[in-house]
Order: structure tokens, then C-alpha cells, then sequence
């Protein structure tokens, strides 16, 4: 049995929606982000600095798996791990194949997300903390580059790797989210645009959103 520490709002999402994806059965064991909950947090509840969680992740982050034994931190790692362990569609052909996700994964970590984030903390919430609209516009011009960069990219077949919907997809629409609250980065990409629109549309993907939509903000 796949058991997903973490919740829905948060990086666990994308193990989640993978597991949809694959049809795999999963314990999702929730575990809260500590900067989400009061000082002291309450009493009970099961947070990324909690001994008990530290003891299975060290690093204090959201989401581990541990799929029957083998425990993996890192979201983008466990979607990788686990599409090629189930294989099919999602899963690379070859070796090339699986060179092409892994770039575009560690793409996303690291030409993406650092930006993207401070798109949602300071234009959507930042837990509780003042936004600042001059970081927000700042990610947004830095973002331009990366958004022309995948623009291209998914203009040859619609998907990153092999012309088929993949994890590789899976890894970068969930990072791509994030600067949804920045639409000038999309009505100057609008091949990034449409094949967000159909990531998201996917059952898999919505069957995951229906659950974090149940959680609090």
C-alpha cells in the first residue's frame, strides 16, 4: 500500500494526482504545513516539525511516500518513482525518454517554482503576512523567459515529452499553477495556456482539486 504524508494543499498534490492518474489505491496520512497552524499549534495535530513527522522526513517538508517500505521525499522525485515503477503512458519509453522528465522536472524546481511562489504569496495570501506588490511584479518578469521557453516547447505536439500526456506534464502544469494569478504570463503564451486548460481538465486532476477544495485555506 502507497501511504502520502501530507494534504491536499500542498506540494502533495502532485503525488496525488499521479496516483489518480494510475488508478493506484493510497493512505493519505495528513500531515500540516507549521507555518499554516497558531504558535503553539494545537494539540494533536500532526505538522512537518512534529517529532513524529521528523522522524520520517528529516528535512521537515510536505510530501513523503512511503510505498511499502521504500520512503522517498521530494513531490517531484515520487511522481518520477512512481510512473516508472507502474509504467505505461505516463511512464518514459526509453532512456531518452526518461532524461527528457527528469530535465524538465528539475526545469520546473528551478527556473519555475521559486518565482511562481512569491506570484501566489504576494498577489493571492501570504500566511497572514503583508504582500508586496513589488516581488509579485518582480516574479512576473522574471517568469516572462521560462513562459516563452515551455511556449515553444509544447507548440510542436501539445505535451513535453514524446507527444502524449505524461508525469513530465503532470510535474510542470503543477508548477505552472502557481503563476495562475498572473494572467499577463499567459495571454503571451497561449500554448502554455490551452495545455494547462487540459491538464486541468482531466479527471484525475479534478478528482484531486474536488478533495483540496474540501480543506481549509
Amino acid at each position: 500500500m502507497l501511504t502520502i504524508y501530507g494534504v491536499y494543499r500542498s506540494r502533495a498534490s502532485r503525488t496525488i494526482w499521479l496516483a489518480n492518474e494510475l488508478g493506484l489505491p493510497f493512505k493519505l496520512v495528513p500531515v500540516m504545513q507549521r507555518y499554516r497552524l497558531p504558535d503553539p499549534p494545537p494539540s494533536g495535530v500532526l505538522h512537518t516539525r512534529s517529532p513524529e513527522f521528523l522522524k520520517i522526513n528529516p528535512n521537515g517538508h510536505i510530501p513523503t511516500i512511503d510505498d511499502d517500505g521504500l520512503v522517498l521525499h521530494e513531490s517531484l522525485a515520487t511522481t518520477l518513482y512512481l510512473a516508472k515503477k507502474h509504467g505505461g503512458p505516463l511512464a518514459p519509453a526509453n532512456l531518452a525518454e526518461d532524461g527528457r522528465m527528469t530535465m524538465w522536472a528539475l526545469w520546473a524546481a528551478i527556473e519555475v517554482e521559486p518565482h511562481a511562489i512569491n506570484i501566489i504569496y504576494h498577489r493571492v495570501s501570504n500566511a497572514g503576512r503583508p504582500m508586496d506588490p513589488k516581488i509579485a511584479d518582480a516574479a512576473v518578469e522574471a517568469l516572462r523567459g521560462p513562459f516563452a521557453v515551455l511556449d515553444a516547447a509544447l507548440a510542436k505536439d501539445g505535451h513535453l515529452v514524446g507527444g502524449r500526456f505524461t508525469v513530465a506534464d503532470i510535474n510542470v502544469a503543477e508548477v505552472i499553477r502557481y503563476a495562475q494569478a498572473a494572467p499577463e504570463l499567459f495571454e503571451a503564451a497561449p500554448h502554455v495556456t490551452a495545455w494547462l486548460a487540459a491538464c486541468q481538465a482531466r479527471l484525475a486532476f479534478r478528482k484531486m482539486w474536488a478533495e483540496r477544495d474540501k480543506e481549509p485555506a
